[in-house]
């Protein structure tokens, strides 16, 4: 084992980044792990350091330099595949420059990058801005330099892209696969690639990318094949996705906010993502056979293509409701209020504004504005209107269409939705 050294590891709560932490720690040196959301990596044991790439704080090397002193270098697995031009170039470009300036002259520099970056897509645009910008910190022989330019990644979890092609390997009755299933792949694990990662920290390769991927290929139809074997179900018969259907899935779910549902990724996929490399890390055929699939990896699979139809449910039932409060004639509720008490003026004020209420909620679940806080807006608002009702008008409880009964099931739907909602 090489000598302890201290890492400051860049994407550290990240799908890769946390396997590179993980590795790090295990190999004996000490890791700092820089991202924007550090509680769990700090209830994983880990040393961390909070940092929100996009703020302009971190784009300025003074604001690293207490932090990079005692530092031998940096892994670098920051990365967006969405997000504003602003955003894009904060997290690919700007903060990894200041850090890379604020390093001890003579430091590692490795930089984990992606196969596909001459694709004409905003991810590509700025993977090959933050590359160039590691090449420029490292002239000079300023800082040693490896950049590392990975295919597929998967692993025993799964997040992002790999999460949803075990999600439609695990679908019912048949296999959906884009396309033909044509496109080709040679995956790694995340655990091999982190230990790559390591490895490159003790190397010097200079600008030029390498690229780094597993032994094996495979067509996306063999992959998702191989997927659905791994999770312990039945052969299914291959249902053909056309991309023009995948092109529409891709706008919606840019539309939604909905991650790796985007142009963006259909496009890299579609460029394509082979990344031969030269020793190649161990293929799918050996990592998918590393260990028993556990319950709970079939979960994740069925559950995740729910995530957003479940979203989409509450959209359009926050619509629907909005729509009908702001223009359902007053004789369709005023008599089920009229134990209430009641002005009908202030009745009917009530649902024109709860209506122009519903209708903003639709619109933030569409977006996906603030997931937590409008998960919470919607939880007191139903159990408001629940509370509110029963003490106004008890008898609604008894009505044979259900009038408040519904309202119990749309709380579990929330709560569902709140727990199943777990990724960046």
């Amino acid at each position: 084992m090489s000598e302890p050294r201290h890492i400051l590891l860049l994407g550290a709560d990240g799908f890769i980044g946390r396997h590179v932490a993980f590795a790090a720690r295990a190999a004996g040196h000490r890791v700092t792990c820089i991202a924007r959301r550090t509680s769990a990596l700090k209830a994983l044991g880990f040393d961390t350091f909070q940092a929100d790439l996009t703020a302009e704080k971190w784009h300025s090397a003074s604001s690293w330099r207490d932090l990079a002193r005692t530092a031998h270098g940096v892994i670098n697995c920051a990365g967006l595949l969405t997000g504003t031009p602003r955003a894009m170039a904060a997290v690919h470009e700007h903060a990894p420059a200041a850090l890379y300036d604020a390093l001890p002259h003579g430091s590692f520099l490795t930089l984990l990058s992606a196969t596909g970056i001459d694709a004409d897509t905003p991810f590509a645009e700025a993977r090959r801005t933050g590359e160039l910008v590691a090449k420029l910190a490292s002239e000079n022989g300023r800082h040693r330099l490896t950049i590392l330019r990975a295919g597929l990644v998967l692993s025993d979890g799964a997040y992002g892209g790999s999460a949803v092609l075990r999600a439609l390997a695990a679908f019912p009755l048949v296999m959906p696969v884009l396309g033909g299933g044509k496109h080709r792949f040679n995956p790694c694990h995340a655990e091999d690639l982190a230990t790559r990662l390591l490895a490159a920290t003790e190397e010097d390769n200079g600008p030029q990318p390498l690229p780094t991927g597993g032994a094996d290929t495979l067509t996306l139809k063999e992959l998702t094949a191989a997927t659905r074997a791994r999770l312990g179900l039945k052969p299914a018969p291959a249902l053909p996705v056309p991309m023009g259907l995948a092109r529409l899935i891709g706008r919606l779910g840019d539309a939604m906010r909905a991650g790796p549902f985007s142009t963006t990724a259909l496009k890299q996929l579609e460029h394509g993502v082979l990344a031969q490399s030269s020793p190649a890390l161990p293929g799918a055929r050996s990592f998918l056979a590393r260990r028993p699939p556990s319950p709970a990896d079939l979960w994740h699979a069925r559950l995740y293509l729910l995530r957003p139809l479940l979203r989409l449910t509450l959209c359009l039932l926050w619509a629907a409701s909005g729509l009908l409060g702001l223009f359902a004639a007053p004789a369709s509720y005023l008599p089920d209020l009229a134990a209430t008490g009641l002005p009908d003026q202030t009745l009917i004020t009530a649902a024109r504004a709860f209506g122009l209420l519903d209708l903003a909620l639709a619109a933030a679940l569409f977006r996906n504005w603030r997931p937590g806080l409008t998960f919470a807006a919607q939880f007191v608002l139903v159990l408001g209107y629940t509370i509110g009702l029963t003490a106004l008008a008890p008898h609604l409880w008894l009505d044979p269409y259900g009038a408040l009964l519904k309202n119990l099931p749309i709380l579990a739907l929330l709560l569902t939705t709140r727990a199943l909602d777990t990724e960046r």
